[in-house]
């Protein structure tokens, strides 16, 4: 499985919490890049209920913190 902050987003309004079906169902619906549906495919065939992006992509909650992100505005320019 590989995830990026990008793919990872896509999930954000996901139906929590959901199955593994449940979930690709969502994806396939809203029109998620197809690596978020194969990603989704790779998981177990279980139907235990995936609680949230956090259980797909354990670093998720690292990245979402402010200082992962590169701001541009926050820049100082020299000239």
């Amino acid at each position: 499985m590989f995830w990026t902050p990008e793919l990872a987003k896509t999930l954000e309004d996901a139906p929590w919490p959901s199955t593994k079906d449940e979930l690709f169902d969502y994806a396939n619906r809203t029109g998620c890049p197809q690596q978020v549906l194969d990603n989704i495919l790779e998981l177990e065939d279980t139907d235990e209920y995936v609680e949230g992006m956090e259980d797909l992509w354990p670093e998720y909650e690292d990245i979402t913190t402010e200082e992962y992100f590169y701001n541009d505005d926050e820049e100082e320019q020299y000239f």
